[in-house]
């Protein structure tokens, strides 16, 4: 195989493939980048079992031909190189001969037939998305998939449905749950989950020349294409939560305040908090005001917004990490809380019942009487 590529594009590809090259793998070939050249075009993919990513660039292909190199190793080696052009050939000992103006590298490769066979995707339901919407709609949940595999696998997930040409994610941990919704181009009605760590990385893809992204979901694998790059993922198995049954219908207290105001306000009161997660912000409302307090081992902290309170005054405890995740990824200018008592969380909508795009429910945390 020999062949020459731009050294600017071939580095950014490597950079994006080695984001789902397998780490530390029992197969070392799972370590590595398959390059495969061919008639003016190198073809370049990563694979770890789990998840995938293909990309082809233009290249002069002198002989074709496959290898495969560590990635780690490759990316090193292109990202100190100088010149404009990178000249790669390999001999029958699967030596890989690296060029750049003056440098040479000689560096091992591993053999094309060891590495697995990339699964793909030709059949099943398409849908194409904004990738502005949809960076934004994994934004909006991706906070709320859980972090750990435990009894539950299906939470480390993103359940994406369209019913009625409504695109939803939602994702849920136990302590939150995250909903975004979007009207789209007319499709077909579908529902599966995958996994938030794949769509973290695919998202990762996206930048501000991007247009559309194809989605072609079938049986059990999914694949994502965007800006000449294909991810594929394998599809979780087993039945989403019934998320839709621990969303409050009724309230005891509804709360109407400037979204901006109360993230500035939380953080600011936030600042003294450095045990991970283990002491509330106190949350007390009143008919015009909404008090922050937060008491820890460094000090205390308060602070005062306006708020527009319909029912009983309260108080609640919260996590201050937990409700931020949550507000910071609203978009509207005034948010609406409603509460069912001190142990149901808090229901964010807009403030405009017109706008259905997100809900967020955050779960309260105990106060100390």
């Amino acid at each position: 195989m020999k062949f020459t590529v731009e050294r600017a594009a071939f580095l950014d590809a490597i950079s994006r493939l080695s984001k789902v090259v397998g780490n530390k793998s029992s197969l070392p070939v799972l370590e590595g980048i398959l390059l495969s050249a061919k008639q003016g075009t190198l073809s370049m993919s990563a694979y770890n079992l789990e998840m995938g990513m293909q990309k082809e660039i233009y290249a002069s292909c002198e002989e074709s031909g496959e290898i495969v190199i560590s990635a780690n190793l490759l990316s090193n080696i292109i990202r100190r190189l100088n010149g404009p052009q990178v000249e790669i050939e390999t001999d029958e000992r699967l030596m890989c001969h690296i060029k750049c103006n003056e440098a040479l590298f000689d560096i091992m490769g591993m053999a094309a037939s060891d590495f697995p066979e990339m699964p793909s995707v030709d059949e099943g339901t398409k849908l194409t998305i904004d990738s502005e919407v949809f960076s934004s709609m994994v934004k909006g949940t991706i906070f709320a998939v859980a972090q750990i595999e435990g009894t539950r696998p299906i939470l480390t997930g993103i359940n994406i449905s369209v019913k009625n040409n409504v695109l939803q994610f939602v994702s849920i941990d136990g302590f939150r749950l995250a909903i975004r919704r979007e009207k789209i181009a007319e499709c077909d009605d579908i529902e599966f989950v995958v996994a938030g760590k794949a769509v973290n990385e695919f998202v990762k893809l996206i930048d501000e020349n991007s247009e559309n992204i194809e989605i072609t979901v079938g049986n059990r694998l999914i694949s994502f294409s965007v800006n000449g790059y294909v991810f594929i993922s394998r599809l979780l198995d087993g039945e989403f939560v019934n998320y839709e049954k621990i969303i409050p219908t009724e309230y005891k207290q509804k709360v109407i305040l400037n979204l901006s105001e109360l993230i500035s306000t939380l953080e600011c009161v936030s600042i003294i908090i450095n045990d991970t997660l283990s002491t509330p912000v106190r949350c007390a409302f009143d008919e015009n005001k909404l008090s922050l307090t937060c008491m820890t081992a460094i000090g205390k902290s308060s602070e005062k917004i306006n708020i527009s309170l319909e029912g009983e005054p309260f108080e609640i405890g919260m996590n201050s990490r937990y409700f931020l995740d949550a507000l910071k990824v609203c978009q509207t200018g005034e948010i609406m809380l409603t509460f069912n008592g001190e142990n149901s969380g808090v229901l964010i909508k807009s403030a405009d019942e017109n706008n259905k795009d997100f809900l967020y429910l955050v779960m309260p945390m105990r106060l100390k009487k």
